[in-house]
């Protein structure tokens, strides 16, 4: 990696032992790797350390904008890689990453995204377009203040590299599940900051509306069982989302 510009690769962990070994294995280009976690109660950490490019943290997690921005403050380069543990990193890809930081055009690069579900690629139900910055330099970008589903505003050019980016969120159903759970909760948060008041139409339209738009009109119907079973989930979280802020105005746990 002669005359190569330097990379700091940063993530976030919470129980990442299994997906970990070959995701760092992954992460070859990068000059050092930044592993921020929430305290695992797994073998995260003693995995992360076999690696010699590895240098570990722990934060509390209180939401993915702060701990991804955390995680970026302890980073030594400027040229950032923020992946997720269930991203897989090709050749192709890490090399394209490469060969751009010799001349970079942009201060920040999006990667399209290929989902799998359950074995097979999503290839409708709304996913098609999934697009997300992976690369990027820190002096000029940083996530905003959303507590779940983040967003990296980049003050500057951007551009997109063309190397897809395939996508394993789904380990198991219950995992799946849970973590969409979790995303209700946060997302139940930044309504209540905002002082949102939870009404009959939040229980009953919002979740038929996104079960009716993921499925028909974002064509999840043509993804087969995966896109209903993909959209009924969805749609649940959005009714758990309201569910989550009832509770908390009643301050009941």
């Amino acid at each position: 990696m002669k005359n190569q510009t330097k990379i700091s690769a940063v993530i976030i962990t919470l129980n990442e032992q299994k997906a970990l070994p070959a995701f760092l294995e992954s992460l070859w280009f990068a000059h050092e790797i930044i592993v921020l976690d929430s305290y695992s109660t797994d073998n995260t950490i003693a995995v992360a350390k076999e690696n010699k490019k590895v240098k570990v943290f722990e934060r509390t997690f209180d939401d993915f904008s702060s701990q991804k921005n955390a995680a970026i403050s302890k980073a030594s380069h400027d040229w950032i890689v923020f992946f997720d543990p269930d991203e897989k990193i090709t050749k192709q890809l890490s090399q394209e990453i490469i060969n751009t930081l010799k001349d970079p055009k942009a201060i920040a690069y999006y990667v399209k995204r290929e989902f799998y579900f359950m074995g097979k690629k999503i290839k409708f139900s709304g996913l098609q377009n999934d697009h997300v910055i992976r690369l990027f330099n820190k002096n000029y970008c940083s996530y905003n203040q959303n507590l779940v589903h983040e967003v990296m505003q980049a003050n500057g050019r951007t551009s997109t590299l063309k190397n897809k980016l395939p996508h394993y969120s789904y380990s198991s159903f219950d995992n799946y599940t849970a973590k969409m759970h979790h995303y209700s909760a946060l997302k139940a948060k930044m309504l209540y900051n905002k002082a949102v008041q939870p009404k009959l139409y939040h229980f009953f339209f919002r979740p038929w509306w996104r079960f009716v738009n993921q499925y028909f009109f974002k064509l999840g119907i043509l993804d087969g069982k995966r896109g209903f079973i993909l959209a009924y989930v969805s749609a649940f979280s959005v009714f758990k989302r309201y569910v989550n802020l009832w509770l908390l105005y009643r301050n009941i746990k």
